[in-house]
């Protein structure tokens, strides 16, 4: 492992423009639950998964009765953002700031993930791309603009009965989040396509690599650039799509990679 980590440093210390790609494995080491693993999310809530899937096609059916229960404390789509919004409680781990710590070396240009749980960004990753939104943030449907919980007053607008509420452009606003069934916002989607575009290293970092169409950002990549993983487990990208694998955990290689990079340089 010493010398693959010796030669992902090395990689990282050439390229011209190095992004990161991060799935749920860099978050479970926070100690997030994942989704549909023993402890997930849905396993121990399965009410709760059946719900994530109407969310989307209720929206856009009534966007008002969408608001109304979710600002409704006892109803089920209120329970579920509720349960969304204790990932909100946890902080970074070593991964998360080692990646913080490459793109304040000038080494990474971006990361792109595909948590919501904002911890890139409180770790002090300044350019980010939330490929799946972020639980703290709402975003117009209609023209993409984002605002922040504290930029809207959902409980004064449910008062005044203006639900749902409204962006200046005029499109409805709805949890940042994409919801099952739910394309990909364009800004998003072509923003990460352009990153993918552009680098000459990827660093794939927790994924799973079977989501799409996250999972295709490695194959948009152009001629000669490199791809490292690092994941607990091989992935369809490994001796497919990926130079190399460094297998374990984010929270312990990502530090040691950074670690070794300040000193070569």
């Amino acid at each position: 492992m010493e010398d693959l980590i010796q030669r992902a440093a090395q990689d990282l210390i050439k390229a011209r423009y190095g992004i990161a790609l991060t799935g749920a494995g860099i978050s479970t080491e926070s100690g997030i639950p994942d989704f549909r693993g023993p402890d997930g999310i849905w396993t121990k809530n399965p009410e709760a998964e059946t719900k994530a899937y109407e969310v989307y096609e209720q929206f856009k059916t009534n966007p008002k009765r969408y608001w109304e229960e979710r600002l409704d404390p006892q109803s089920s789509l209120s329970r579920l953002f509720s349960i969304l919004g204790e990932i909100g409680k946890f902080q970074p781990n070593p991964g998360h700031y080692a990646l913080a710590e490459l793109e304040k070396m000038g080494i990474l240009k971006c990361v792109i993930t595909q948590n919501v749980d904002e911890l890139h960004q409180k770790a002090g990753s300044k350019k980010t791309i939330e490929y799946h939104g972020g639980i703290n943030k709402l975003r117009c449907f209609l023209c993409n603009r984002r605002f922040s919980k504290d930029e809207l007053t959902l409980e004064k607008i449910k008062m005044e009965g203006k639900l749902p509420p409204y962006c200046q452009c005029g499109g409805v606003i709805k949890g940042d989040v994409v919801s099952f069934g739910e394309p990909i916002p364009s800004d998003v989607l072509e923003g990460s396509q352009r990153e993918a575009w552009k680098c000459d290293l990827m660093l794939i970092c927790g994924t799973s690599a079977v989501v799409y169409p996250f999972a295709s950002l490695p194959q948009m990549v152009g001629p000669g650039t490199i791809i490292i993983e690092v994941n607990g487990e091989p992935t369809p990208l490994t001796g497919r799509i990926s130079d190399y694998l460094i297998q374990g955990k984010t929270g312990e290689i990502l530090p040691k990679i950074a670690e070794r990079v300040k000193k070569i340089q």
